[in-house]
């Protein structure tokens, strides 16, 4: 997993003004934020707004659409379950449900230890292996339960 630097304004503020003169610049200004930090700071929409001349509605709707970004630091480790048909077809379900109670959090949330963040995505480009899953940046393929507890057991020794 990568570290990310802990939030701060002013750095915040300066991918802010690296990238509002590009057209469409509240997306590529979202990914910088979260590629730098790890999630997007909800004190920053008001900055957004200003500097893109949105509401704070538009740049918080922006956010709140797009799964992928995050309004609170994941956790050490982040496991992305698939959910795309070629997966559902060989039995997510399961493992969803498995990660789940394992873990004891929903999607879009992260252990109270920190240890882990549960995210869902749509297609991990993974289908002939279905069905598939990533931890951090390892995608791994045609996971069963058992398989699902040793990747969880062994990203947890790694934090």
């Amino acid at each position: 997993m990568p570290n990310f630097d802990a939030w701060n304004d002013q750095t915040a503020q300066s991918l802010i003004e690296a990238h509002k003169s590009k057209p469409g610049a509240l997306l590529p200004i979202l990914h910088a934020l979260q590629g730098r930090f790890g999630y997007v700071d909800a004190g920053i929409v008001p900055a957004l707004a200003k500097a893109l001349n949105l509401s704070r509605a538009e740049v918080h709707g922006v956010i709140s659409f797009y799964h992928d970004f995050r309004d609170a630091p994941p956790g050490a480790h982040v496991v992305r379950l698939c959910r795309a048909e070629a997966c559902q077809a060989m039995g997510n379900e399961r493992l969803i449900t498995q990660a789940k109670d394992r873990l004891g959090i929903d999607f879009h949330e992260t252990t109270k230890d920190g240890r882990f963040t549960l995210e869902a995505v749509y297609c991990l480009g993974n289908c002939s292996c279905a069905p598939a899953l990533m931890i951090d940046d390892k995608v791994y393929g045609r996971v069963d339960a058992r398989r699902l507890d040793q990747l969880l057991d062994g990203a947890g020794k790694r934090s």
